[in-house]
């Protein structure tokens, strides 16, 4: 039998590994009252989610080309052709940069040094106060 798809699977970390190494693996989804496993229904809703995002995402596409293509007016010059490509190409790097940024400080624990002061009793209260 073909082992699940990770997707639908999670670490429990309170069981010791496998012998080979490996923590135990437990899905998230159980079992219901009839004892069938209720991940074919979900595994059917994760392939219609995908199949409309999709759809979706071909739907814009389609719908961006026919509106660029069919823009009446003089023809863009070289020069603005290459000031969109560099807006686009610097956007993008701005955005990878922020988001390597993101990952960086968050693997490496700044963000719990940033809000150290502010939890009471393992609970954040969000207004970095105690309670009263």
């Amino acid at each position: 039998m073909a082992a699940p798809s990770p997707i639908f699977l999670w670490m429990d970390h309170s069981r010791p590994p496998t012998p080979n190494g490996t923590l135990n693996r437990t899905s998230r989804l159980g079992t219901s009252r009839l004892g069938t496993s209720r991940l074919g229904t979900s595994r059917l809703g994760t392939i219609a989610l995908i199949v409309v995002l999709f759809g979706l995402l071909v739907a814009a596409t389609v719908f961006a080309i026919r509106s660029w293509t069919s823009i009446e007016g003089p023809p863009m010059p070289e020069v603005g052709y290459v000031a969109m490509t560099i807006g686009v190409v610097f956007s993008l790097l701005i955005g990878f940069a922020l988001m390597a940024l993101l990952f960086y400080s968050s693997r490496h624990g700044y963000d719990e040094r940033a809000s150290r002061g502010h939890h009471v009793d393992g609970v954040d209260d969000g207004g970095g106060g105690e309670r009263e």
